[in-house]
C-alpha cells in the first residue's frame, strides 16, 4: 500500500478528496502544521548519518552565538 500527500488550496483539496472516495481511496485530512512536521521528519531521515556527537560538543557550539 502507498500514500501520496498533494497540498492545495482548500477547493482543490475537496474536489481532490472526493475523487480520491469515489476511486474506493481513504483520505486523511493533514493540518498544515502536521504536514510541516512530516516534512522535516522526511528532511531528517534523508540526512541520517549514523553518527552521534556529545552533548559538550552541541553546547559549546550553541554557547558560541
Amino acid at each position: 500500500m502507498g500514500a501520496i500527500i498533494i497540498k492545495a488550496d482548500k477547493k482543490s483539496n475537496k474536489l481532490l478528496s472526493d475523487l480520491a472516495k469515489k476511486l474506493g481511496g481513504d483520505v486523511i485530512n493533514v493540518a498544515d502544521d502536521q504536514f510541516e512536521d512530516f516534512a522535516i521528519g522526511s528532511a531528517m531521515d534523508a540526512i541520517k548519518t549514523g553518527e552521534t556527537v556529545d552533548r559538550d560538543s552541541i553546547m559549546t557550539k550553541l554557547r558560541a552565538k
